[in-house]
């Protein structure tokens, strides 16, 4: 199977061996102390409602069998439908969908979708597949989670290592289950079959609306600023174009081979023209020089964006990071100990879940737009998006000035703190589980 530049860059970076489960369980655990909750809350919180594991056979081209392990948790549905990627990837876990699920939810809590989280995965390296043996997997791991997805239940989406073509073999593998066109079943599908305009975007330009509203906040300016950016797959490249045509200079950028280095700013456009040909990784542009990982993390920036995949801001990494603003497009990109000195040294984090809640935001569009058979243009739905994404930072940076706390906190708090209202409206807690006095 030959990848796409996305593929390449966020399926081979190691994740430093962190639990993300125990991460997240602990920051809501914090969250719902801080809010004055009591300790109920943080147990209805802590774990997925529901959680599956399937087999995946799949008949290999030289005809033996091989059986895959999928997973597919379902975090909260208080709000709506459960949402959330799959990934293929040979390091996932139990634990990574469990914890990405809650993210899920947060996200949804957040920017005040009508959505709970849910996310899947499979242990493969897609790499090793041929392309009938990846449609294979893909029809089948769906067919094993039917009983439990569907437009009112639970919507799927892309995530690492899977794509508008995977997800047209999805819906089409559904559909046929099913009998009829069920286009809301999921998201992130081609244009085509019902995908939405500006889904592809729209991660990366989440990821920018945020880091233009800390900018005002911190009274920067962004013409002026530099900007180096861990992983180049579709939401870094995004977030590199994105910010380059605000005037952003950037001047570094990794991938899982390595990095390039260009003091003077990258050529942007003519990076991602490269990267255009599927063969060609970020790290070999020839117009730049080499950097490693390492070394990106500790340049001078005015701005990191990482937007790779977990665990890759450590207490190893965290001292060396000399950015004002540090924009987590990816999933979990900060241990808790890197947290810490980051917190220490003073830079303004756009957490996780705000930060790269643009995705989910649109695939919501999407899913909207499935419901009423319309679409919209592709300016309308930016906007949209831009007006979710701004109510969502303005809401935590609130919730940050009130609390006196760093953004993380403030965001689960925000996010907790929406999920237990619902909570509380449908009869699931007590009012003397809004106390903990």
């Amino acid at each position: 199977m030959k990848r796409t530049e996305s593929e390449k860059t966020e399926s081979d970076i190691t994740t430093h061996g962190q639990n993300p489960y125990e991460i997240v369980k602990s920051l809501i655990k914090e969250s719902v102390t801080r809010l004055g909750l009591h300790e109920n809350i943080y147990h209805m919180l802590k774990k997925p409602m529901r959680m599956l594991e399937v087999s995946i056979p799949v008949r290999m081209d030289d005809g033996t069998l091989k059986n895959f392990t999928g997973y597919r948790a379902q975090h909260i549905d208080i709000l709506g439908p459960t949402k959330g990627g799959i990934r293929f990837h040979p390091m996932v876990n139990i634990d990574e969908v469990k914890a990405l699920s809650i993210w899920m939810s947060l996200k949804s809590a957040i920017l005040d979708l009508p959505l709970g989280g849910g996310k899947g995965g499979v242990i493969v390296d897609p790499e090793s597949l041929s392309d009938r043996e990846l449609e294979t997997l893909s029809r089948t791991y769906i067919r094993k989670i039917t009983p439990i997805i569907g437009p009112q239940k639970d919507i799927p989406a892309p995530d690492v290592n899977t794509n508008p073509e995977v997800m047209g073999w999805m819906i089409d593998e559904f559909d046929q289950l099913r009998g009829y066109n069920i286009p809301g079943m999921l998201t992130g599908k081609p244009i085509i079959i019902g995908g939405s305009l500006g889904r592809l975007e729209a991660t990366g330009r989440g990821v920018v609306f945020t880091i233009r509203e800390a900018a005002k906040e911190l009274g920067m300016e962004l013409d002026k600023s530099t900007v180096a950016i861990q992983g180049f797959g579709n939401v870094g490249s995004m977030t590199a174009k994105f910010l380059h045509e605000l005037g952003v200079k950037i001047v570094a950028v990794t991938d899982a081979r390595g990095g390039i280095y260009r003091e003077e700013g990258i050529d942007i456009p003519d990076l991602l023209e490269f990267v255009g040909d599927k063969e060609n990784y970020a790290s070999d542009y020839p117009h730049a020089d080499a950097i490693t990982n390492e070394e990106m993390f500790g340049l001078p920036v005015d701005i990191l964006v990482p937007a790779a995949v977990e665990n890759q801001i450590t207490k190893e990494t965290a001292p060396t990071i000399q950015a004002k603003i540090l924009a987590e497009a990816a999933n979990g990109p900060t241990t808790p100990e890197g947290d810490k000195i980051l917190e220490e040294k003073g830079i303004f984090v756009i957490p996780d879940i705000l930060c790269n809640a643009g995705g989910v935001t649109v695939s919501y569009f999407e899913w909207v737009q499935n419901s009423m058979n319309y679409y919209w243009k592709e300016e309308e739905i930016n906007q949209k998006l831009e007006e979710k994404m701004l109510f969502g930072f303005n809401t935590v940076f609130t919730m940050r000035e009130e609390k006196k706390c760093f953004m993380r906190e403030a965001a689960y708090m925000v996010g907790i703190n929406h999920l237990v209202k619902a909570m509380n409206a449908r009869g699931w807690v007590k009012d003397s589980d809004l106390s903990d006095s």
